[in-house]
């Protein structure tokens, strides 16, 4: 089942049901088994070489650019 077969059958759902729906997902977050945190210092140089050798401002404006465009 994906993700889009679930929001449409979650839209079916009455408010109550959505409710109840959106409390039973959030104690199931909480409820996660967390001892597998990951380090921040794992995620060290990812990305980096996106914005290689590009101006920074530049690579600032191309990102506003295509966050306009996407509205």
């Amino acid at each position: 089942m994906t993700v889009e077969t679930l929001l449409e059958e979650i839209r079916t759902l009455s408010s109550q049901d959505r409710q109840r729906l959106i409390h039973a997902l959030l104690v199931e977050q909480t409820s996660i088994d967390t001892s597998h945190k990951r380090s921040i210092l794992e995620f060290g140089a990812i990305g980096a070489d996106i914005a290689s050798g590009i101006d920074a401002q530049e690579y600032v404006n191309q990102l506003r650019d295509e966050w306009d465009d996407s509205r």
